[in-house]
This record gives structure tokens, sequence and C-alpha cells, in this order.
């Protein structure tokens, strides 16, 4: 049976400026899996993921060549409203950013832009968004507590939340555990392996045994190019590539 595919890109080729970036990517990324995009610094990876939800698109003299299929419609269309687009994905940053205002007020934030007004609809909103990211029991007593006061760890959950207020159906995270203790690292991992049953989860990571902990799938990126991709257990325990191993075995960084 073939994988659905909730992402497909197809000769995606992104120039910064007189920079290659990307070269030639064709992938498909699966359906309510944790795929996490590989390889050393500077090698594509952040780039690739931004591609996704068109976060290139603020960055002076960058050109986007190629088709970025997103539940089949290519988001790099003329025609495609960015904000639809946008919408459909939730984004973990490296670092926290709460707003400056209370807890419920974050996870509401979202929704009210998009026209949810009812009191009631709002709070078991909320709840329920603390609850998926295991914030509720910690902050119930708090919601009308400033966010900038919760742990770092805390504030990387909260975010998490406010980006699935909106409804996304895929979560992007870059570097989402770099900024974090071992405690809130494996917190925030486990949330992953949960809400995979509802989102497709895309995620970089430059540590490689998180990779090998939580992913279904594996992209490798070396110098702006796919390597290989694959099942997570054959791309990390039994490369086909000759660089894939070097990279695996530590010889690459």
């Amino acid at each position: 049976m073939t994988q659905k595919s909730h992402i497909s890109v197809e000769d995606l080729n992104v120039h910064l400026g007189n920079q290659h970036i990307l070269k030639d990517i064709n992938i498909d990324i699966p359906n309510k899996k944790v795929t996490s995009i590989i390889g050393p610094s500077g090698c594509g990876k952040t780039t690739l993921l931004k591609t996704f939800n068109r976060l290139l698109d603020n960055s002076n003299d960058v050109k986007i060549t190629g088709k970025v299929l997103v539940d089949g419609e290519n988001i790099y269309d003329p025609n495609v409203e960015v904000t639809h687009i946008r919408k459909k994905m939730g984004l973990l940053s490296q670092r926290p950013y709460p707003l400056p205002m209370s807890i419920y007020d974050n996870v509401a934030y979202g929704p009210r832009i998009h026209g949810m007004r009812k009191k009631q609809e709002l709070d078991e909103l909320v709840e329920l968004q603390l609850k998926a990211t295991g914030l509720w029991d910690e902050v119930k007593d708090r919601l009308n507590a400033s966010a900038t006061r919760l742990s770092i760890g805390q504030q990387q959950r909260l975010c998490l939340a406010r980006g699935l207020a909106v409804g996304p159906e895929i979560i992007l995270g870059d570097e989402s555990t770099s900024a974090l203790d071992p405690v809130s690292t494996h917190i925030i991992e486990d949330l992953f392996m949960q809400l995979k049953e509802k989102y497709s989860i895309i995620l970089v990571t430059h540590i490689l045994r998180q990779a090998a902990r939580i992913s279904d799938y594996i992209i490798f990126v070396y110098m702006g190019k796919i390597v290989e991709a694959g099942p997570a257990e054959e791309v990390l325990k039994n490369p086909k590539e000759e660089l894939t191993k070097q990279y695996v075995k530590g010889y690459i960084t």
C-alpha cells in the first residue's frame, strides 16, 4: 500500500542572491507521520522547512522555482492566498516566543483573529489545546497570568498549543527542543508522538538520537540536495548512500 503524501515537492530550487541553497528537491512527505530533516549545519534543512509555509517570502533576493503541493495545491501558484496556506501549518521555532499577554489570550489569539468570539467556545478551545500539550493541569489556576512567567519548557508547549488552536493540518518544528532542558525535551518529543495521530509533523533536527527516537521517516540533506530519504529505521541503520553512512557515523558534522 502506498503511503499517502501530505506534502509533495517537485523540482524545487531556492536561490538567495547568488547562492543556490536548495537544488532540485523532489520528495513526498507522508501523512500523519513524524518526518525528520537531518544534515550538517548550513546544508539547507531550515530553508527546506520554510518553503512549506512560504516563510521565505519575507526575505529579500530569494528566488523560488518548482512546486510545493500541500493536499494537491501548489502553494507557490501566484493565485494562492498565503494566509490560507499558513493556517494549515503550525510552526514551532527554536526558542519559544509567547505573545506578551496572558496564557489564555496566547491560545485564544489565533481563533479570535479567525472570527471566534463566543467566550464559551474560546474557553473550551483553550482548555482542549492546553490539555493536548500537557499544560492544563499546570496552568489552569493562573490562565490570566503572563505567559512570559512560564518556564521555557512550558512556554514552548504554550506556543504549540497556540499553533494547534487555529486548526492546522501540519506541524513544522525547527530545532524546536534545542533550547530546552532534557525533561522538557522529553515532554515535547512525547507530544509529537501523540500528535501524529491527527497531524503530519515535519521536524528539523541536528540530533541524530532524537531523530532515531521519534521519526517514522528521514530526509537527509547535504549541501542543498536530498541525498537519501526513507523510513527512519532504514536510513539510520542501513543507509544506501555513502554520504549518509558517513553522516550517521559522525564523520560529517
